[in-house]
């Protein structure tokens, strides 16, 4: 993984090469990883998700003819617009970008052009959040050219815009967790959110000589090609069958009533992963690995089971981590491919990969990819010169 240094640096520099603009502003947001609460955001739900070390940087230089001019060091092709002609009809990479300027336009936080080159280490299509990453990268470096610090208001103002770029332009029904971690993350900590309050506070994560491991299957997806929006389809016809507002409100014995069988196993995954989330916030608080080995393995299995989003690459390296002496593996975010998280003791990571990369050359799959996930803090930009840093107040 290239250092921040390095892809702040980069993006500095090509947005130097290819505009001629010198960067006032740089944004960075994180991917993240989520420990448990999977598809329970969208169902007014428990998640406990933690910022990577992985991130994205936005290197912003500002303009005062409103023209819109970016560009990213993992897409081939450039985005130009004008401020005042943006809209949700955008397409491709830049609606995860020039999406969230038109939202941050539609709600009077941005009023001008900029210049901006992006560079980020969050793996693509490994169900991390990279787009997340990019867009509360993109919103922040826009408010810090607008001169914008950021106060808790405007963190919130931060996650609706990447809410919106993702749902509105970007067309992938997603329910807001992956842009709150990216915004309100704290350094060594998950992030416990209430998606039915809309609450979220910290949670230390003492791991002493465990570590969390991620394993990137290298097997991609897309948010968009449906999955994801039946899966959110079927949770919402099983909280109308039932009467509720939404599946937080359901039990357990009101879901099995349920006459759909589809729609019954969809909803049994969402009441029964909520319930899984207190107890490991608990279990981790208290260091009962055997306790996250419990719940990982449940959470996986109604996931596979019952909400059928897990692949055959994503079971085998669940599997074989666990044998390997992993205390407990979990595929992680939306499905259909993507990563595993695992929490395993700090001198087990090289033997739980050497066995994932050994079942995985067994089988016949491509070679899977691995990364610590130290928990960072959330999005923040700098002012150039670096000597002032703005971030969420603590």
């Amino acid at each position: 993984m290239l250092e921040p240094t390095d892809l702040t640096a980069r993006a500095i520099e090509a947005l130097r090469t290819t505009f001629g603009a010198e960067a006032t502003v740089v944004g960075r947001a994180p991917g993240r990883v989520n420990l448990i609460g999977e598809h329970t955001d969208y169902n007014a739900g428990l998640v406990l998700p933690v910022a990577l070390p992985h991130a994205t940087y936005a290197a912003a230089a500002p303009r005062t003819d409103g023209v819109i001019r970016i560009t990213s060091g993992q897409e081939p092709e450039p985005f130009t617009g004008h401020i005042d002609e943006l809209g949700p009809e955008i397409e491709g990479w830049a609606a995860y970008v020039a999406g969230v300027l038109w939202t941050l336009r539609e709600a009077g936080l941005v009023t001008d052009g900029l210049d901006m080159h992006l560079e980020s280490s969050v793996p693509l299509g490994a169900g991390l959040s990279s787009s997340a990453s990019v867009e509360c990268a993109t919103a922040v470096a826009a408010l810090g050219i607008a001169g914008r610090a950021l106060d808790e208001d405007l963190q919130r103002a931060v996650v609706a815009a990447g809410i919106r770029a993702e749902t509105e332009v970007a067309k992938a029904p997603t329910g807001g967790m992956d842009q709150s971690v990216a915004v309100f993350a704290e350094a060594g900590g998950a992030l416990l959110i209430d998606f039915d309050s809309g609450a979220h506070r910290n949670v230390p994560l003492a791991l002493g000589e465990r570590t969390i491991l991620v394993t990137d299957t290298r097997v991609k997806h897309q948010l968009t090609d449906g999955g994801y929006a039946s899966r959110r389809a079927q949770c919402e016809k099983a909280a109308a069958d039932l009467g509720l507002r939404s599946l937080r409100e359901a039990t357990l014995d009101q879901v099995e009533s349920l006459g759909d069988e589809v729609v019954r196993r969809r909803a049994r995954h969402i009441v029964t992963e909520i319930a899984r989330v207190e107890p490991t916030v608990i279990a981790l608080g208290s260091g009962d690995w055997a306790a996250i080995g419990d719940l990982f393995a449940a959470s996986h299995a109604s996931m596979r089971d019952d909400f059928e989003i897990s692949v055959p690459e994503l079971d085998l390296a669940v599997a074989t981590a666990v044998g390997a002496g992993a205390d407990g593996a979990r595929m992680t975010g939306g499905g259909f491919g993507g990563s595993i998280v695992s929490i395993l003791p700090l001198d087990a990571v090289d033997s739980v990969s050497a066995a994932i990369d050994k079942a995985f050359a067994e089988a016949g799959y491509g070679a899977p990819g691995h990364l610590i996930a130290s928990p960072s803090a959330g999005a923040m930009f700098t002012e150039l010169p670096f000597d002032k840093l703005r971030t969420s107040p603590r």
